[in-house]
Parts: structure tokens; sequence; C-alpha cells
């Protein structure tokens, strides 16, 4: 395994950070504060971002993307996990890869639009009542001639008021297996506008403000046996083959934050003066400026080996699940660490360091809990030995 970037990937980094600082870093405040992004601001900088080449980069070259390999894109993450979430991810739209388990027709009603700019996709899994276990969800589909018969609630659906579609998982039977009854989960496309299909407001949150979630309900909302994603009762596995990498995504762009916070800390460290020198020079500091960089670059190696093995076709669960849970947890170590370092003024929102201590607690929840993390990992662990 090679550690140094390649050109291009250097190129990436470069222009990606640049585009972040210039273009989205100016309106963090302004987001943070009213938790709202205009329309207008987010066209402004969509058209920005597809001038520069850095709209939908992870979706492939024959379909208008930039045809990233694993680390490569990770790179990009990284770099847009710099700045505020509202702001990357719905400027700088990088379309869900589960679009491209769609067949021919629904990549082009589906995916072709959030390519090019036109609308965004969400995904609607957890439910009031299934968080970590998808398996009790209990929003169901039933079959109806041609049709499938939508009911149920799904929350925590980011981004749903923006989307134009969102991808639905749903119970849509049962099978038997040795362990008792297990339900069987289908994968739908449902347009905003559906009958049956309403959107609410979600709840206000600590974390990513700007970046809003949703309630979905569904009242016998009827869609076409055309709309179901990859195969009836397959739903699982369309998610199991499609969306494993987001984990390593969530650990990039806790990197990023991560070393944006360090770097306030250590030039803080340098400039700040008690007791007649920099505060740098203290134990006290600079041991925690020592031991936020060890943590970060940890963090940082297990998520680009986990991106090699990834394109190498070796990667494991584990190996995801490890990166993910390092980098959110190193993340939440270096924003608290960071604000101490500063004192009252790491708490003030002149600086991004309070945002990135708040953004951080989120991490450790959405995509796979750390505790859910820690579960895949000793569930391999105990596997390889028979356990």
């Amino acid at each position: 395994m090679d550690f140094g970037l390649t050109e291009e990937q250097a190129m990436i980094v470069e222009t990606t950070r640049a585009f972040v600082e210039t273009e989205l870093y100016p309106h963090e405040q302004m987001v943070e504060r009213t938790g709202h992004m205009p329309l207008e601001l987010i066209r402004e900088i969509q058209q920005k971002a597809m001038a520069a080449g850095l709209y939908a980069a992870n979706m492939p070259v024959e379909l208008g993307g930039a045809g990233l390999d694993t680390l490569s894109w990770l790179l990009y993450e990284k770099e847009l996990g710099r700045a505020n979430y509202a702001l990357h991810w719905t400027c700088v739209a990088r379309p869900s890869n589960i679009l491209l388990a769609g067949n021919a027709d629904q990549r082009e009603r589906y995916l072709m639009p959030c390519i090019r700019g036109e609308t965004w996709d969400c995904l609607a899994m957890t439910e009031p009542g299934a968080g970590s276990d998808l398996r009790g969800m209990k929003a169901s589909a039933r079959q109806d001639g041609g049709d499938w018969v939508l009911n149920g609630t799904k929350h925590f659906i980011s981004h749903a008021d923006l989307a134009g579609f969102a991808i639905c998982f749903m119970a849509s039977g049962e099978e038997q297996t040795p362990r008792g009854p297990k339900k069987l989960i289908t994968a739908f496309f449902v347009d905003k506008g559906t009958p049956g299909f309403t959107v609410r407001e979600g709840y206000r949150n600590v974390s990513h403000r700007g970046y809003t979630n949703a309630v979905l309900e569904f009242d016998d909302c009827r869609v076409p046996a055309a709309n179901v994603l990859g195969e009836v009762h397959k739903g699982f596995e369309v998610a199991n083959s499609w969306l494993g990498a987001t984990r390593l995504q969530v650990a990039s762009t806790c990197l990023g934050r991560a070393e944006r916070a360090l770097g306030h800390a250590v030039s803080y460290a340098a400039e700040r003066k008690q007791f007649g020198q920099q505060i740098g020079k203290f134990q006290g500091i600079s041991f925690k400026l020592a031991d936020m960089a060890m943590e970060l670059k940890a963090a940082e190696l297990l998520t680009r080996e986990a991106a090699w093995k990834y394109d190498q076709g070796t990667v494991t669960e584990a190996d995801m699940s490890m990166a993910k849970l390092k980098a959110t947890e190193v993340l939440a170590h270096i924003a608290d660490e960071a604000i101490q370092i500063h004192g009252g003024m790491g708490l003030m929102d002149e600086l991004p360091l309070e945002r990135i201590w708040r953004d951080s607690r989120v991490e450790r929840i959405w995509e796979g809990t750390s505790e859910i993390q820690r579960h895949i990992i000793s569930r391999e662990l105990l596997r390889a030995v028979g356990g």
C-alpha cells in the first residue's frame, strides 16, 4: 500500500479545499444562526461546484461523475467535511450510490436528475420504533394487482424537504427461519406528490444546523411495481451491496472536521500567551496537541486502509466499522480538547469549534451507532474462531 498521494489525488485535495474555503466557509455563520439554506444560495453554489467538476463526483464518468476510486473519493469527502454539513451536502451533492442499483429506466428517472442537479434523493429506513434494529420496522408494503400499497411512518429522514423522491424500505412479507419468523424488506422509489405520501417537518437538532430531517407518512400510498428498487423482498441485499461505504464516507467527513479543529488549536496555542509565554509551551497544552495529532493520524490510516481494501475487493464489515468508529470518536475528542485549549473563546460562535463540537455528537449515532460498530467488529473476531 502506497501512503503517498498521486498527482491526481493531490489535485483533488487542493481543488476541493480551495472550493470549500472560498465558497462554503463564508456562509457557515448564516446557516448556523438561521438553520436555513436559501434555495437561491444553494443554486448559486451548486452551479459553481458543477463548473469546478465537484458536483456528483462520486458517480461514474459515463454518467457524468468523476469516476473516482474509493480512496480518491474519500479524500474529496474529507475536504468537503471541513465545512458546515448542510452547505457541502446540499450544494455539492453526491447522489446516493444505491441509485446505481436501479435498472436503466430507474436510472434515467431518478439518478440522472440528481447528477444534473435538478433534484436530490433521500433514504427512508429509520422509524420511531426501528433504528438500529431495521428488522423491527412496522411500515409495510402489500401487493395489490400491479401496484404496491405503502403504509406507516419513517422519521429522521435527512433533507427530505428538498428531495424530489424517497427510497423507502418497507416490510413486504415474512419468512420462517430456525430462529423464528423474519421480516422481508423491499425498497421502493416514491415520488414526492404521490397521493398518500406526506412529508412533515422533523425535529430540531443540535447537530448539523441547516441539514434538516423530516417525518414521512404513508397512508395507502400506491406505487407501481416498476418502482421497486432491486428485487421484491431483497431490500436488505440492495442496501448491504450499495450502502456499506457510507460508513467510510462518515469517517472521512469527520477527519476533515477534526483536522480543522486541530489546526485552530495548534495556531491558538502558538499565539496565545499566559504567564509570560505561549501556552503551547506548557505540557498541559502541548501534550494535548500531541495526543490529538496521534489519534487523528491513527483514524486516517484506518480509513485509508479500508478505502484501499475496498478497491481491492478485500474489505470486510469490520474494516469499515473500525474506520467509522475510530474517526467519529476521535472527532469528538479533538473537538472537545480544541475548545479546552481555547478556553471560553472556544465556545463562541466566532470560531467553528463549538459547531464542530456539537456536530460531532451525531456522528456516533447515525450510519450505525458506536455500539453497533463494536458489535460488528467483535462478531467478526468471534466468527473467525467459531464463536
